[in-house]
C-alpha cells in the first residue's frame, strides 16, 4: 500500500448508523467498513472501465476488418470448454 492520506466523507445519520452497524456485526471499526466498501467500489469501477474499452475496441476492430464470429460458433466453442473438452478457438471470418 501506498502512502496513507486521510479523506473527509460526509454521511448523513442515517448511513452512518448503517455503517455502525456492519461495523459491529462484523467486528471492525466503522473506518475499515467504510474504506472496504470504497476499495470495491473503486475495483468493480475498474473493471467494467476496463470492460467498456475493450468493447469499444472490438467494435473499432470489427468496423475496420469486418471480421468475427457467429454467436452460434461462439456458443459452440463456449459449451465444448464448459464440457472440460479442448476446444481449439473459432476463426474469425467476413
Amino acid at each position: 500500500m501506498g502512502t496513507l492520506s486521510t479523506t473527509s466523507l460526509k454521511l448523513d445519520s442515517a448511513m452512518k448508523a448503517r455503517v455502525h452497524r456492519i461495523a459491529a456485526a462484523r467486528r471492525r471499526s466503522p473506518h475499515w467498513v467504510m474504506r472496504e466498501a470504497v476499495e470495491q467500489y473503486v475495483e468493480r469501477e475498474e473493471k467494467r472501465e476496463r470492460f467498456r474499452r475493450d468493447a469499444l475496441a472490438a467494435w473499432a476492430e470489427y468496423q475496420t476488418t469486418g471480421l468475427h464470429v457467429t454467436a452460434e460458433e461462439a456458443d459452440a466453442w463456449l459449451a465444448k470448454l464448459e464440457a472440460g473438452k479442448h476446444a481449439t478457438t473459432p476463426k474469425c471470418h467476413v
